[in-house]
């Protein structure tokens, strides 16, 4: 737990070290867009959101990753608990088997296994050992079935048909919520066209709407240029709100976690850019 306190540290320190940085260097490019390129608004504009967006990354990348080593894990662990099984089967003791399995490859969650490992053969308790394991992977289904587990060793049941059943619920829903990520590919479809179809209308407003408008003029606008000026911006705004949320809303539907989203965020936002500087 102490060596995990520190890895823990370690990676805290490292994210505090990175979000200065970024911070420095987004104060830098505000005061340069500020300073010198207050009279491109195109080119002063494409700054601060690069600014904005190194300011935010170290977060959103320590969050983001975060997020894939636990579904790495979590993807693992049906894997693990079967070969797991199987190796008890063969004759093996719990230790002997967890041992043996380290050797295996499970991505993420290789080091955990191969620290259960470890633990076992400095004699921990297994109650322990699987106690460190629920708390470090930090993932509600893993401390489901491991809670499980604990509990029959505590009053004596049999761990082997435990974990064979754990098995194979594990295996029930890693297969049920590949059925939904199927199943929701459709919406994570339609959500990217939605934003298409608003870009569009973003478009076509600016194009063609707002021209025909400012042409007639307002009542009280005694400058049309200004009022098409405030339109371009509100609709740049606009997209680049639009394309964040809708890219985390994808990431919900999808993936069932908004961190998820954060690719699609990114697809979308890179996509509104575009539609900024060469449509609008």
């Amino acid at each position: 737990m102490k060596l995990l306190k520190r890895k823990l540290r370690k990676e805290e320190k490292k994210l505090i070290l990175l979000i200065l940085i970024s911070s420095v260097f987004s104060i830098l490019l505000i005061l340069v867009s500020y300073l010198y390129l207050s009279f491109l608004p195109r080119i002063s504009f494409l700054i601060y959101f690069l600014a904005v967006f190194l300011l935010a990354s170290p977060i959103i990348i320590w969050r983001y990753t975060q997020y894939i080593k636990k579904k790495q894990i979590e993807e693992n662990f049906p894997a693990f608990l079967r070969d797991f099984v199987e190796a008890v089967r063969g004759g093996l003791t719990i230790p002997e088997a967890i041992k043996y399995v380290s050797k295996n490859d499970y991505k993420a969650l290789s080091p955990y296994v191969k620290k259960m490992s470890a633990q076992l053969e400095w004699g921990i308790p297994l109650d322990q050992v699987f106690t460190n394991f629920m708390k470090e992977v930090n993932s509600k289904l893993i401390a489901r079935i491991i809670s499980s587990v604990i509990e029959t060793h505590k009053f004596g049941g049999k761990l082997v048909e435990t974990f064979e059943s754990l098995s194979k619920a594990a295996l029930e829903i890693e297969r049920l919520r590949l059925e939904r990520k199927m199943f929701l590919q459709g919406q994570m479809i339609t959500g990217y066209l939605i934003f298409f179809v608003f870009l569009g209308i973003v478009v076509g407003l600016e194009k063609f709407l707002i021209p025909s408008l400012t042409q007639g003029g307002f009542p009280g606008q005694g400058n049309l240029e200004l009022v098409a000026s405030e339109f371009k911006i509100l609709f740049r705004n606009l997209i680049l709100i639009q394309a964040g949320f809708a890219g985390l809303m994808v990431g919900k539907m999808s993936e069932g976690a908004i961190i998820a989203g954060i690719k699609h965020s990114l697809i979308m936002i890179t996509i509104g850019m575009l539609v900024i500087f060469l449509a609008l």
